[in-house]
């Protein structure tokens, strides 16, 4: 029987290697829905070939647009644009599947309403658990919606563990070993660092990668935020089960640690095809499309300690942890702010984690126990940053 999936950001590159791996295994999944922020053309191109029921579009000058390419293509698909229908779309009875590709903390309304409504969520989402990450798992709890990682790390992490494990320490579990490439400025010194440039920071040695994803791994706030969702994720008893070493080779992707000593890691090439086949399949395995590892072309695998001096983006994510209230969400809420102004070369490569501590100064002691909550301080916190 076919599984119904919703591709929440299909036009960005999750979203596009997730639709690479459904190509492949047409007798085990069907493209509901997709949705998009823009690209009508990309969105028009997905239905042609995947002819979901429906299709969404935030931009709503562009529904328009959209609606008339599929008539005359003679497609049946349904063009939505209002953002109740991302809820619609997530919590609907026919879809079976979700994957949460949507950048950023706009990504947690979705997630959050698949996850009520007991669905198999796919997270590629990591904002979702920074900015909410009790109240998600609270609704995983409570609906029994299956949530499997797709970062490449938390994906590792996943496979390193017993499938249907129940708690770290039942598994026998020591630590969990984070890996990160170190990015594009692994050694460059510090005195360099506040001038490097947009397009020096866009490229990343080892993965394809959307362009906010990319400078949050060239400041090691991608880690940062992995950290946290980490904890949500797999709940260890504390923040020293959780271990970064940087691995520039990108080849082992995340590593756990047993009572005993041994060592489970997850190796491959840096693709995200790879995670994504093992959350639409897990716990059995189907053919991703990734491209195979070849041991004999290995020359070393290396690690070191994350320099925190030279990235204090990574510091601050595992201070804003330990804070707990509403630290996480100000982090990310400033992060994909401070971002955007560096993508636009308004601010500085350290700018960047200078105007996350200010947020963090003024709003991390705020606590939040809703959604409503967590998406007006959400607000208020860009509105200052942008202010500032």
């Amino acid at each position: 029987m076919l599984q119904n999936i919703a591709i929440f950001g299909s036009t960005g590159s999750i979203g596009k290697s997730t639709l690479d791996v459904v190509r492949l295994h047409p007798d085990k999944y069907k493209i509901f829905a997709l949705t998009g922020y823009s690209n009508y053309q990309l969105l028009f191109e997905q239905c042609q070939e995947f002819q979901p029921q429906y299709v969404f579009i935030q931009n709503t000058n562009l529904a328009s647009q959209l609606s008339n390419l599929l008539k005359e293509a003679n497609l049946q698909t349904t063009v939505l644009s209002n953002d109740s229908d991302l809820i619609y779309l997530a919590e609907h009875k026919e879809v079976d599947i979700v994957m949460s590709a949507i950048v950023g903390s706009a990504g947690l309304i979705p997630t959050y309403y698949a996850v009520k409504a007991g669905k198999r969520v796919l997270l590629a989402n990591k904002e979702s658990l920074v900015a909410g990450g009790n109240l998600v798992m609270n609704a995983a709890k409570s609906s029994n919606a299956t949530i499997i990682p797709v970062d490449s790390e938390h994906s590792a992490i996943f496979q390193s563990l017993p499938f249907g494990y129940k708690s770290l320490g039942a598994a026998g579990v020591s630590k969990i070993i984070l890996t990160a490439s170190g990015g594009p400025f692994l050694n460059t010194p510090k005195t360099e660092l506040e001038n490097v440039t947009v397009a020096q920071a866009l490229k990343h040695p080892n993965w394809s990668m959307g362009q906010k994803i990319t400078i949050d791994s060239s400041t090691l706030m991608n880690k940062g935020l992995e950290v946290i969702e980490a904890f949500w994720l797999f709940k260890p008893n504390n923040l020293e089960q959780i271990e970064v070493v940087v691995h520039p080779q990108s080849i082992i992707h995340s590593m756990v640690e047993y009572s005993d000593s041994s060592i489970i890691a997850q190796l491959g090439t840096p693709d995200m095809k790879t995670p994504i086949a093992y959350a639409l399949s897990a716990p059995n395995r189907i053919e991703s499309g990734s491209s195979r590892l070849d041991f004999t072309q290995l020359k070393a695998l290396t690690f070191t300690t994350p320099d925190t001096d030279r990235f204090p983006c990574l510091k601050l994510a595992w201070d804003s942890l330990r804070y707990g209230n509403s630290a996480c969400l100000v982090l990310n809420a400033a992060n994909e702010i401070a971002v955007g102004r560096f993508l636009q070369s308004k601010t500085s490569f350290y700018g960047i984690p200078a105007l996350i501590e200010t947020a963090l100064a003024k709003y991390a002691s705020i606590t939040t126990t809703s959604l409503d909550e967590i998406l007006s301080l959400d607000i208020e916190v860009r509105q200052f940053c942008e202010k500032n």
